[in-house]
């Protein structure tokens, strides 16, 4: 945090582009067809015909990638809250962007993050949704779980040298549950919530570390707001005499 410091100025924080979290998938493809195919066939007494049918199936693969847009507003949120950097905004990955979404080196020379001194970026590393229905011991009631964990791992990357100025992993969890019995029919579960609350929980954690690694302020848990720009609090009104 020093260097930033120093190479930036007291009063003028670093600017920051947060790019939201790359991802890769594997997309298997099946197609199952069949197509009916006429035969005819000449004869004295006139046309006859039959019918007979071409069946074929087929299996491919291919990787998809793209950027999750889901959980970046509470990292963004976070870092603000730290009072370290200010926040640009870059432009996102698309369908029709060319190159590799990882090769965020190239994006920045592409002017996609125009303006910012570093760029934030991350990668999923895990993400999994579970759900499970637990029997509750002594009782005809079960518990029903929804649950998210995201997994992402950082760089902090200087947008002029290309220096990664911090990196580490961070990770947001998340829950809803309810208790059921045999006789509820249908259980909802709140799947917003969950990732609400795995948003918030990976900002925090994001900013945490940030804040650690770069000499900022105190992010833990239940640590205080930071001051912005060096104000002192504000004090109580006084009645002058």
């Amino acid at each position: 945090m020093i260097g930033l410091v120093c190479a930036f100025g007291v009063q003028a924080a670093p600017k920051v582009a947060v790019a939201d979290l790359a991802y890769q998938a594997k997309v298997e493809q099946y197609i199952h067809n069949i197509s009916a195919r006429d035969n005819h066939q000449e004869s004295y007494y006139g046309a006859s015909g039959s019918s007979s049918y071409d069946e074929y199936e087929s299996r491919s693969s291919y990787i998809e990638q793209g950027e999750l847009r889901k959980f970046t507003g509470d990292i963004k949120g976070e870092i603000l809250r730290t009072g370290m950097f200010q926040l640009v905004q870059g432009t996102p990955y698309t369908a029709s962007s060319k190159g590799d979404v990882y090769d965020v080196i190239k994006r920045i020379k592409g002017g996609s993050f125009k303006g910012a001194d570093y760029v934030l970026f991350g990668t999923v590393s895990d993400i999994d949704f579970t759900q499970d229905i637990n029997e509750l011991a002594n009782t005809d009631s079960y518990s029903a779980v929804l649950g998210l964990t995201l997994v992402g791992d950082f760089s902090l990357i200087n947008t002029r040298t290309y220096e990664i100025t911090s990196a580490f992993t961070a990770m947001g969890e998340g829950q809803d549950t309810k208790l059921v019995n045999s006789r509820d029919v249908h259980v909802s579960l709140n799947r917003p919530r969950v990732v609400r609350d795995v948003s918030k929980a990976l900002g925090e954690d994001v900013a945490r570390q940030l804040s650690l690694q770069l000499g900022g302020p105190d992010m833990g848990p239940g640590a205080p707001a930071p001051l912005r720009n060096n104000l002192p609090p504000d004090e109580a009104p006084r009645v002058l005499h």
